[in-house]
């Protein structure tokens, strides 16, 4: 085999690979024996006619497809690595000659990884985060847990209010006539949820447990349900139970059914901190990004359409991936959601290629600062991984067979972004306009 390399403008080049002719033979027999059990002449049982007469009746091009796509799919990979060329896109292939006793030609047409010119990224300016907890948010942070625990008990000494659950039978109505749907027993309706349609919640409010009421409502315009949209609806309604949440008592006792403290004290205390250690977080991930931002504003580069190309196609493939999870194909998510693969390329496009600007300004800094990982620290990732997936050290190797260059590849850019983070300056967040009139009133 061999490679010539023809570099194209915007960052493309073309690889013209030649594989011998022999090689060529060796594929076209290789096909023959995968397709003769289904091929039958008369006078031939089917799987033993030879491959001259094959070739004779259907042409000498017969097996030329599938075996172009065994040598393309054999020797494309070794012409990538042969050539030398930084190759950052899927290949468009073309054969350019197959033919018996000639050489097997054919070209790939790739996208090269371009060359940054990096803007500042030493004593990057960042906003300053205010990442104190204030005693407001350690309050609402124990509310959600009160509520979490909070006990549901019937109401038996007053009528429904906002808040409570009603346990109701319902019947609905239109133009006098029963419609499909619209039945229920025992359904249970927070008040002021909004979960049924129009002013239904608010005039079941001030009713007693065993009352029976209409309720008038008036179906949307936009209903799903189109011979019901904008139509008038009375529904038959009876109270069968009204319950509230009663909340625990905010004291030592819940504090002790919560959590490991004894105290309420102790307990609000590691809320502060676990809101802290949040935010902090936050704020981390937040100054990152506006650091990294500024570097890709302030670099040059030019990505090749494939490039993108290929990363929107691996984007869309996380995402099929996702909606899989979830127990849904891609192509069940396009019917729901009036989708089609072209407007979800598009979408997200902007965020591939900022995908891309950042790997490559986070591979360009660690390459300028000479940015190297040592095997130790191969180990410890190796280590890291065995303990977050519950393997073995050299299982993990095994899995990741091939892939510690690309593992390398990563350690250096999350040491980059390190280095770049340890020389921000940080700088007060601009006051808004209402910041500084109250400053004034003061």
């Amino acid at each position: 085999m061999s490679v010539q390399v023809e570099n194209l403008e915007k960052n493309m080049a073309k690889l013209t690979v030649e594989v011998p002719a022999e090689e060529l033979e060796k594929a076209i027999q290789s096909a023959y024996m995968k397709q003769k059990g289904k091929i039958s002449l008369p006078g031939f049982r089917k799987g033993k006619v030879p491959r001259p007469m094959i070739e004779k009746m259907y042409g000498v091009g017969i097996f030329y497809e599938d075996a172009a796509n065994e040598l393309i799919n054999q020797e494309y990979p070794k012409a990538a690595e042969e050539s030398g060329v930084d190759i950052v896109s899927r290949p468009v292939i073309d054969v350019v000659t197959i033919e018996k006793g000639q050489p097997f030609v054919f070209t790939a047409e790739v996208a090269v990884r371009p060359e940054v010119t990096l803007g500042k990224y030493m004593g990057v300016s960042v906003t300053k985060i205010d990442t104190s907890v204030t005693e407001e948010e350690i309050q609402a942070e124990v509310e959600k847990e009160r509520e979490n625990n909070a006990r549901s008990i019937t109401v038996e000494d007053r009528p429904a209010a906002e808040g409570d659950t009603v346990v109701i039978d319902f019947e609905g109505f239109v133009d006098g006539k029963a419609f499909d749907g619209g039945k229920g027993e025992n359904h249970s309706l927070v008040l002021g949820s909004h979960s049924f349609i129009d002013t239904f919640e608010g005039q079941l409010t001030g009713k007693n447990t065993g009352d029976e009421t209409e309720v008038n409502v008036t179906f949307p315009e936009d209903y799903q349900a189109k011979e019901l949209a904008g139509k008038p609806a009375l529904f038959k309604v009876k109270i069968n139970e009204i319950k509230c949440k009663e909340l625990p008592e905010l004291d030592d006792d819940f504090a002790q059914d919560v959590s490991e403290f004894d105290t309420l004290a102790e307990y609000k205390e590691s809320v502060g901190k676990k809101i802290q250690e949040r935010k902090e977080a936050a704020a981390k991930r937040d100054k990152e990004e506006e650091a990294i931002n500024k570097i890709v504003d302030k670099s040059k580069m030019e990505i090749p359409e494939a490039m993108i190309d290929t990363q929107v196609e691996s984007m869309l493939q996380e995402y099929a991936n996702r909606m899989a999870q979830q127990g849904l194909s891609l192509q069940q998510y396009m019917q729901f959601s009036g989708m089609t693969v072209e407007k979800l390329r598009e979408q997200m496009r902007p965020d591939a290629v900022k995908r891309i600007q950042t790997s490559l300004v986070l591979e360009q800094i660690a390459k300028e600062e000479n940015i190297r990982i040592s095997e130790e620290e191969v180990e410890a990732e190796y280590k890291k991984m065995s303990e977050m997936y519950g393997l073995d050290v050299e299982q993990v190797k095994e899995y990741m067979s091939g892939g510690e260059e690309s593992m390398k590849k990563d350690l250096a850019v999350q040491k980059a972004v390190e280095l770049i983070m340890e020389n921000i300056k940080e700088r007060a967040k601009p006051k808004s306009k209402k910041e500084k009139e109250a400053e004034a009133a003061e």
